[in-house]
């Protein structure tokens, strides 16, 4: 409903005007009447209107007057002018300055005074639209304006030549009112690479995006202290001081960089790691300071000396004796992945732990989150993948895999030892999981049991009666059901077992016979020869031939 105030001396006209038409009947409300300017600006101040209808020729203060004194201290008010013929110059005058129309007092009829009110009215509607896109225009600036910042910072630290002097142009010049130092951190989301491995570019940015509001949340005032995404899980926090005092500012920046790292930790289950850079005047040298942020975070890792140290005593002759650096690790070698397949394949939880620890300890000098390392793992998980899908049928359901450690848990991961210490368990978990598929099938819980004993055991010693005791029953009454449901004796299984895991390693290519023989459980040489020919029909010598068209 619109407010309608008549401002006119004449109380005949008033009479006129509000009697026209039904107003409430066509979205209007006649509010009142004023005899005078001055009264007119008191009934203002109390309940404006929407619409002022107002004389142009009134005593004391006449309509032009009014008209331009409502126009400034209430501007969303529309004003029509009434006037008649001899006093048009002053209505003119009043159109100029804006007022919506005007009406000749003689001529005045509903249809004339409705669509005058009307066009108020899209005049009143049309400022609405403009102002109510003002508002959302400002509040989408807001909105964005930490967009435009961090964009801006991740520029600056990325040494992008334009980024110095887009800050007038992009309102940059008081981001960080009354500052006078700066300093830059590089804080690393260590198993970045890893997490997002197997992530689409969305799922991607949406961790970026909850990580960085995550720590923008920790560090609050985004002119005083600013998180921006720079590449590959690595943040820029930028700290602005009003202090000049290095010793302060650092450990203020220690302090809330612990926060930061606390809450990713605690909201996203993520471990980082940062280094503080050199600080600095100005936001032209931030990009020296977190260069110089980037160095000490990806320097080698402190307080593993025993690496460092192992490879430190390795010289160069031909450089005068000076110690070698380390050389950095980039991916699995071809023969570390073979050796993984092999130890998988045959079920041989202690090569697949030596293997794993040996891949750990060649990356141990190199920081947790490097490309290098992540990749090492990633190929790690790749095989181990390998192992499953050759060993696995891919009908199988997908809950065979429920036994393995989420992947998820790499984000709490934050020292090499941890990470070691999950990869052993992933791969242990990893052999179970392709044991329990080879005890599968139509064997009861006991033979199950029995087989899955076997399997564990085999480079052992194993007897029927071991694994009677393990399970529990009378080693007649297993050896009965075992013979009964696989159609082998125990011990026969046991050498089949070992005769199929030196086949494997057979074809490896990798350990002579009688290396063979004692690796997969057998005292001696010619007992395995004996036993693998019972089964094979061939000497390990001729099937290891056999093979050799192949490994060609």
């Amino acid at each position: 409903m619109f407010k309608v105030l008549l401002i006119d001396d004449e109380p005949l006209i008033g009479n006129v005007i509000r009697t026209l038409f039904n107003w409430k009947e066509h979205g209007f409300e006649f509010v009142g009447e004023a005899y005078s300017g001055t009264a007119a600006l008191t009934m203002i101040e109390e309940s404006p209107p929407h619409i002022a209808i107002i004389d142009v020729n009134m005593p004391e203060m006449n309509g032009v007057e009014l008209h331009g004194i409502i126009r400034e201290r209430y501007p969303a008010i529309k004003t029509i002018m009434l006037s008649s013929y001899d006093d048009y110059d002053y209505v003119r005058e009043c159109l100029r300055s804006g007022a919506v129309d005007y009406l000749l007092k003689h001529r005045l009829d509903e249809p004339l005074l409705r669509n005058v009110l009307n066009k108020a009215v899209q005049d009143l509607q049309q400022e609405s639209r403009a102002q109510e896109g003002r508002l959302a225009s400002r509040k989408m600036e807001e909105s964005m304006k930490p967009v435009f910042i961090r964009s801006y910072i991740a520029d600056l630290v990325r040494g992008k030549e334009d980024a110095g002097t887009l800050d007038a142009a992009s309102g940059m010049e008081n981001l960080y009112p009354d500052a006078v130092s700066y300093t830059a951190a590089a804080l690393q989301i260590i198993p970045f690479l890893l997490l997002t491995e197997s992530f689409s570019d969305r799922q991607t940015n949406r961790l970026v995006q909850q990580a960085v509001d995550v720590m923008q949340q920790s560090l609050g005032d985004i002119h005083e202290r600013t998180a921006a995404y720079v590449e590959n899980g690595r943040v820029v926090v930028v700290f602005a001081f009003k202090d000049r005092s290095e010793h302060t500012g650092a450990s203020e920046a220690h302090r809330w960089m612990g926060k930061v790292q606390h809450a990713l930790e605690l909201m996203l289950n993520l471990k980082s790691a940062y280094a503080l850079g050199h600080p600095c005047t100005s936001l032209s040298q931030l990009g020296a300071s977190y260069r110089s942020a980037e160095k000490a975070l990806d320097a080698s890792p402190a307080g593993e000396p025993d690496a460092m140290a192992a490879d430190a005593d390795r010289t160069n002759p031909s450089a005068g004796g000076r110690t070698i650096a380390p050389q950095l690790r980039v991916a699995l070698t071809i023969e570390e992945q073979k050796q993984l397949l092999l130890a998988m394949e045959s079920l041989d939880q202690e090569r697949l732990r030596r293997l794993i620890a040996s891949v750990c300890g060649s990356v141990r000098h190199q920081p947790l989150h490097s490309p290098a390392v992540q990749l090492i793992v990633s190929e790690l998980l790749h095989t181990g993948d390998k192992a499953i899908k050759k060993s696995i049928p891919s009908s199988a359901p997908e809950a065979a895999r429920d036994g393995l450690p989420p992947r998820g848990d790499l984000g709490r991961i934050g020292s090499m030892a941890e990470l070691e210490q999950w990869l052993q368990s992933y791969f242990a978990a990893l052999l179970n999981l392709l044991k329990q598929q080879r005890t599968a099938g139509s064997y009861s819980r006991h033979v199950s049991q029995a087989i899955h004993f076997i399997l564990e055991r085999y480079q052992g010693y194993v007897t029927l009666e071991m694994a009677a005791g393990a399970i529990g029953l009378n080693p007649s009454y297993l050896s009965r059901l075992f013979k009964e449901e696989t159609g082998y004796t125990f011990s026969e299984y046991v050498n089949r077992v070992r005769i199929d895991a030196g086949k494997k390693l057979l074809e490896s290519g990798q350990y002579s016979v009688k290396q063979i023989s004692s690796q997969v459980g057998f005292t001696t040489y010619n007992y395995f020869f004996k036993v693998f020919k019972e089964f094979t029909g061939m000497t390990p010598h001729a099937y290891l031939s056999s093979l050799r068209p192949e490994i060609m």
